[in-house]
C-alpha cells in the first residue's frame, strides 16, 4: 500500500485544526480505493494559542495524525521543510490549515500524477478576491520583477499547495540551503509540474499572519535567493554615476574658462541636490550588497532551520 503524507504547518491555527481534518477525511474514500493510506503531519510553528492542544486531542482519535511542535516560531519555510524532513510517504503535499487550499482537489492532483506521469501538481489563484486592493497590485508586481531578473519561473498566484513524488521531495531536501523560498525552489529544481487553477478561498476562521511587511520582507528574500540582477544594477548605477561626474567635471571646467565666477558662489543649490541625490543612490546599491552579504552571514553560521521541541 501506498502513503500519502499531508504536512501542515501551522501558526495559531487552534479554530481550523479539526474542520481541515474534516475536509481532507472527504477525500479518504479517494485513497482507499486506490490503495493509498494517509498520515498528517501538523507542524506547529510557535504557535500561542491552544494549537498544540488540539493536535493531541485529535492524534487520541485518530493515531495517523502526528504533531511536530517547533521551539518558537521559525516560519512558514521552516515549516515546510520541517514535514518535508519527517514525511515517509511515497508521495507529499503541503497544505495550509486554514482551507485555502482545499483538499477536494487532491484527487484530481493524485490522478495527474500516477496516470499522467507528472513529478508534482502544483495550485495557483486565477484571482484574489478578499484581498486589499494594494495588496493584490503588489503581489502581481513582485511576480513580474521577479519573473524578468530570475532565470527560475515563478508562476504568478502559485500556492505552496503542491503535491509532490518521493523524488521532487527527495530533490527539494538535497537543497540545504538555510534561507529559504520555496516558491523558486520548486521552480528550480525542475521536473515536470502540472499546474491547476482555483478560485480565490476567503478564510473562514482566523486572521492571516502575513502583514504586508511580512510579505515584503518574505518577496525581497526571493529576489536575494534567485536572482543577482540587484548587484548587476548597483554596479551599472556606479558607472553610470561615474560618467555623469565626468560629463559634469568637464562642463564646469569649460564655464569657469569661458563665462568666469568671480565669488565662486553660483549654482550652490544644485549641488547640494546634486549631493544628496548620489548619497542616496551610493546608500541605496550598499543597502543591496548588505542584503547578500548577511544572506551570505547567515548561511555561514549554518545554524538549524528550526529545533524542535515536541514530536508525537
Amino acid at each position: 500500500m501506498k502513503l500519502l503524507s499531508v504536512i501542515v504547518p501551522c501558526y495559531n491555527e487552534v479554530d481550523n485544526i479539526f474542520d481541515f481534518y474534516d475536509e481532507l477525511m472527504k477525500t479518504e474514500g479517494f485513497f482507499k480505493e486506490h490503495d493509498v493510506d494517509i498520515e498528517i503531519l501538523y507542524i506547529n510553528d510557535g504557535s500561542k494559542d491552544g494549537t498544540v492542544e488540539k493536535v493531541k486531542e485529535l492524534h487520541q482519535k485518530d493515531e495517523r495524525a502526528h504533531l511536530i511542535s517547533f521551539s518558537r516560531n521559525f516560519g512558514k519555510e521552516a515549516a515546510i521543510y520541517a514535514g518535508l524532513q519527517n514525511a515517509k510517504g511515497d508521495y507529499v503535499v503541503v497544505m495550509d490549515c486554514d482551507l485555502q487550499d482545499p483538499p477536494a482537489l487532491l484527487p484530481e492532483m493524485y490522478r495527474c500524477i500516477v496516470e499522467e506521469g507528472y513529478d508534482s501538481v502544483a495550485t495557483r489563484r486565477v484571482d484574489r478576491k478578499g484581498e486589499p486592493p494594494i495588496r493584490s497590485f503588489f503581489a502581481r508586481m513582485f511576480y513580474r520583477l521577479i519573473n524578468k531578473m530570475s532565470k527560475t519561473e515563478i508562476v504568478d498566484g502559485a500556492r505552496d499547495y503542491r503535491l509532490m513524488t518521493r523524488a521532487f521531495v527527495d530533490s527539494i531536501l538535497s537543497l540545504k540551503e538555510y534561507n529559504r523560498f520555496s516558491k523558486g525552489i520548486f521552480g528550480w529544481v525542475g521536473f515536470e509540474t502540472k499546474w491547476l487553477e482555483f478560485e480565490n478561498i476567503e478564510r473562514k476562521k482566523g486572521e492571516t499572519k502575513w502583514s504586508f511587511w511580512k510579505l515584503f520582507v518574505y518577496a525581497l528574500d526571493g529576489i536575494v535567493a534567485f536572482s543577482t540582477v540587484p548587484l548587476a544594477l548597483a554596479s551599472l548605477m556606479g558607472v553610470l554615476f561615474c560618467f555623469i561626474a565626468f560629463i559634469f567635471i568637464i562642463v564646469v571646467i569649460v564655464r569657469q574658462v569661458t563665462m568666469g565666477d568671480p565669488n565662486g558662489t553660483t549654482g550652490w543649490a544644485s549641488s547640494i541636490c546634486i549631493i544628496l541625490f548620489v548619497s542616496g543612490v551610493q546608500l541605496f546599491c550598499l543597502g543591496i550588497v548588505g542584503q547578500y552579504l548577511s544572506k551570505t552571514y547567515l548561511e555561514v553560521k549554518e545554524r538549524p532551520m528550526y529545533i524542535v521541541k515536541e514530536e508525537i
